[in-house]
């Protein structure tokens, strides 16, 4: 099979955008079996479907990079005119957008594409599975699109749709960030600040298919950032394969960033911005600038940082380019420079040549710094990788380690003693339970209210009245920055006061200035991927209500229009909101003259009839 770029002539890929001819596109048309003259004459639209019109499934795997790649891929295909379902029985064509990172993600992307071909559901994948491994035996069949031709999603869907099986997958420049998206909580928006990594750790699957670092300019992740606030956006999440490299192949790095994008926030705490996972490494250098805007009143005081294991010798190993006690200095340095300061953290379990002492290393650090996130994983061998080569721990063994280390983790009570404090929350979701909402701290600690959804996308000052492992419940005391929908004019003239890189605000923190506000809040349990952070596979009452509700694809009305980003050809705007001008008046008069003037002829025509009768 030859990628679609092949068959191009002349400078071997095109433009965004560009709309491919039939002859180019198509390769191995499917056959399908000839309907017969009866039955069609029985029902000749039975099969017919306007282009542009179906129904599209779209699963998504993996990380927020991930969603948001499927959030922009929805967005072109709702713009074009498809419709988008969650219910995958009813749709006419699956998009699946598939992960890499571990062997249960790309077994259930399996399940779901021999699910989809037993439906005869015509089939696109995306993402890194098949960026990586496009020979798989299992994407025979189906059409592909690459983690950085998603902005040419349609053609892909609509040749797919005509049963011409496409691949996309060799273009090299980083996808337009001003591409229509229809995001999965209309609230928060994921922001790929860049692609790839400067890694090259042993078990990793993920730059296979991402490649080599890849960064956005600050000057369009800027301009992004200020477009999506226009649009009622509540939560900026910074999103890549390794955060804290940003830039270092453009001349620049994360803290310029930061404090650019920090300078465009709006001043009242309505929109705040959470940093991306970041791997040791890249962030030693930066440090105190990273602690400064993490202390910003419009940043959550929030920090990913992936360890991996407490030994020096399977980090090595692992060829993560950093000790445990670098790791150390990070989460120390943080922890004094930033109020309230979170960090979460991974850890891989049964590595390949894991001792007794090596995971004993590992306890030891996750109880000296007691986290309320670990997101704890064993071991999975990834084809291709040098770790899928080393001799591998005894599996009983590997699960033996992560069941330990999973009881060590939730032995601690990282919100005990936060009854009665006063926190501000900024409210983006639904609980799974359907009664409660979910609003986060600056710690970005996860409280449960039992309020209407009437204070989605606000702020508000709770109390804490309980707390539970995985997250606490409070009491709305004072609501703050209502969210209120902004029409089109609304958003082209909205202005706003902004933050300044370190400005300090009569509010510190953006919270109360009563004890126990959220600058002095120490536990956060909520990932850097917006779920829950259980790790023991068990599920409590807590566990329950912690759960982010999903919401669907499916966007209708004004909430589908809200997540469109304007293009000049969309018109979003709703019919009565619009102004009369004088053309418009001179077309109804115009209109209304024809119209009497056709009514006269008509009974003039009549009256003759009448006459010669």
């Amino acid at each position: 099979m030859e990628d679609i770029e092949d068959l191009l002539v002349g400078n071997g890929g095109v433009a965004p955008g560009f709309r491919l001819p039939v002859t180019s596109v198509g390769i191995n048309p499917k056959k399908k079996p000839l309907q017969s003259k009866q039955s069609f004459l029985q029902d000749p639209l039975q099969s017919i479907k306007i282009p542009g019109t179906q129904i599209i499934y779209i699963k998504t795997f993996g990380c927020s990079h991930n969603q948001s790649d499927s959030e922009y891929m929805a967005g072109q295909l709702s713009a074009y005119g498809y419709t988008l379902s969650d219910n995958s029985d009813e749709a006419d064509l699956w998009l699946i957008n598939t992960c890499t990172v571990k062997a249960p993600s790309q077994s259930a992307m399996d399940t779901l594409l021999s699910k989809g071909k037993s439906a005869n559901k015509p089939l696109v994948v995306a993402g890194c599975v098949p960026q990586g491994s496009r020979n798989l035996k299992e994407l025979d069949g189906v059409s592909i699109v690459g983690v950085q031709q998603i902005d040419r999603v349609v053609e892909v869907v609509e040749e797919t749709l005509k049963g011409h099986e496409v691949r996309l997958l060799n273009r090299k420049t980083l996808p337009a960030l001003d591409l229509p998206k229809v995001r999965k909580n209309k609230f928060v928006e994921i922001l790929p600040i860049n692609v790839g990594c400067l890694g090259a750790c042993t078990y990793c699957k993920t730059k296979h298919a991402r490649g080599h670092l890849g960064s956005y300019t600050v000057d369009s992740l800027v301009q992004r950032v200020k477009t999506v606030i226009g649009e009622g956006v509540r939560e900026i999440w910074l999103s890549s394969e390794d955060t804290g490299a940003y830039g270092r192949d453009i001349g620049t790095n994360l803290p310029i960033l930061l404090n650019a994008i920090v300078a465009e926030l709006p001043s009242n705490g309505s929109c705040m911005l959470r940093v991306g996972m970041t791997n040791p490494p890249y962030i030693l250098e930066h440090l105190k600038e990273i602690a400064q805007v993490l202390s910003h009143p419009c940043v959550y005081s929030f920090l990913h940082v992936p360890v991996q294991s407490g030994s020096n010798a399977v980090l090595s190993a692992m060829n993560r380019e950093y000790t445990v006690e670098e790791f150390r200095t990070v989460a120390d340095t943080l922890t004094e420079l930033v109020p309230g300061m979170q960090i979460a953290t991974d850890i891989i379990c049964g590595f390949p040549g894991e001792t007794d002492d090596d995971f004993a290393q590992t306890v030891k650090l996750i109880k000296d710094y007691k986290l309320a996130q670990v997101h704890i994983s064993q071991f999975y061998p990834r084809p291709g990788t040098p770790a899928a080569r080393m001799k591998k721990v005894p599996s009983a063994v590997v699960k033996k380690r992560s069941r330990e280390l999973t009881t060590v983790f939730e032995s601690f009570t990282p919100y005990n003693g936060m009854e009665g404090q006063i926190e501000r929350i900024w409210i983006t979701d639904v609980a799974s339970d359907g009664i409660h909402l979910v609003g986060h701290t600056k710690g970005y600690i996860q409280v449960l209210v039992d309020t209407p959804e009437t204070l989605l996308g606000a702020s508000a000052k709770v109390r804490i009245t309980s707390v539970g492992r995985w997250s606490v419940f409070g009491e709305v005391i004072e609501v703050l920055n209502p969210y209120k929908p902004e029409t089109t004019s609304d958003r082209s003239n909205a202005k706003y006061d902004k933050c300044s890189p370190h400005s300090s605000t009569p509010e510190p923190c953006a919270c109360s200035n009563e004890s126990g506000s959220c600058c002095s809040a120490t536990q956060c349990s909520e990932t850097s991927e917006g779920i829950p952070a259980q790790m023991s596979g068990k599920t409590s009452e807590d566990d329950h209500h912690g759960l982010r509700k999903r919401t669907h694809h499916v966007m209708k009305g004004s909430e589908r229009e809200s997540n469109l980003p304007q293009q000049p050809n969309l018109n979003l705007a709703k019919p009565n909101t619009r102004q009369w001008n004088f053309v418009d008046k001179a077309i109804v008069a115009c209109m209304f003259v024809s119209f009497l003037t056709a009514t006269c002829l008509l009974l003039r025509i009549w009256s003759r009839r009448v006459v010669s009768s």
